[in-house]
């Protein structure tokens, strides 16, 4: 990465006038981003590929529009998720056409939303995610990474795709994992946004450490249906890894929202698209089940 030789002069960060800039804005997690945002009396910028009514164009995976998305800001929040298809190239150079962009423009505070366990589990998803928190950390610009354990909505793509299966429910044995809700992890990146650089802040996880079978179950459940889940073993290091709780902080739990209580709240899970099974952050299940 090769970063302008004279990084411009900080902003003083003042919560009044705050100029704050959200990529993946207009994903799920980020929208929550804005609007709690805006609740502290902030209008953000929403920076998107679309460009659509209310956003500021801007393309990470080419660069174009990135520098008048940035320009004039004084604090980044980096949200925007990989698509199904070019992930590295936005998780890692999209990252990094973001901080060259934001070193040159006297962004005072970036913070990047990252995921726990990325050291422990091998997938592409996971390596992209360490090698983009890696640029973060060696830039010149100021800045903090949260990681949270993984989110109601990545369990309930799990769950669904381990669903298609007709009559019993298999499930990977002893797998572990602590979700958390995306409002509560956007509350917690606001309140970190709203203050100085931190670097890497604590870990923050879901109310529950549980196993995939007991999460399935509920899910079933919440469905109103009478199939059974059967745990069966899988070999491999990935699978180790989720045994062995690299998805899991028990200490870190900050989130009160629990899996049940987000299945209620969403009045029925069946308003979210089946999951895909190629690229992406659900599409790290392909090859796994």
């Amino acid at each position: 990465m090769v970063y302008p030789d004279k990084v411009k002069e900080r902003k003083v960060l003042v919560m009044e006038g705050r100029d704050v800039l959200v990529t993946g804005g207009t994903g799920r997690f980020g929208r929550q981003v804005v609007d709690l945002l805006r609740a502290q009396g902030l209008e953000p910028r929403v920076m998107s590929r679309s460009g659509r009514p209310g956003t500021i164009k801007g393309d990470l995976l080419t660069g174009e529009g990135i520098q008048a998305a940035v320009g004039g800001a004084d604090t980044i929040i980096h949200a925007a998720q990989s698509p199904t298809h070019n992930s590295r190239r936005m998780a890692v150079e999209g990252t990094e056409r973001l901080l060259e962009v934001a070193a040159g423009s006297g962004i005072s505070h970036f913070l990047y939303i990252s995921v726990v366990g990325l050291e422990r589990v091998p997938l592409s998803y996971y390596r992209e995610k360490l090698d983009a928190e890696r640029l973060v950390e060696r830039s010149p610009v100021p800045w903090t990474i949260l990681r949270s354990t993984q989110f109601h909505e990545f369990v309930l793509s799990m769950v669904r795709a381990l669903d298609r299966v007709p009559f019993v429910t298999p499930v990977p044995k002893g797998w572990l994992f602590q979700p958390i809700d995306t409002s509560e992890v956007a509350g917690h990146l606001v309140e970190l946004a709203l203050g100085l650089p931190t670097g890497r802040v604590p870990d923050i996880g879901g109310p529950e450490v549980r196993t995939l079978a007991d999460l399935t179950q509920a899910y079933l459940s919440a469905r109103g249906s009478k199939k059974g889940v059967v745990e069966f073993p899988l070999p491999g290091k990935t699978a180790r890894a989720f045994r062995e709780g690299a998805q899991v902080v028990p200490t870190s739990a900050w989130g009160d929202i629990t899996w049940e209580e987000f299945l209620e709240r969403e009045g029925g899970i069946m308003q979210y698209p089946q999951t895909p099974m190629c690229g992406g952050k659900t599409g790290m299940l392909n090859g796994l089940f």
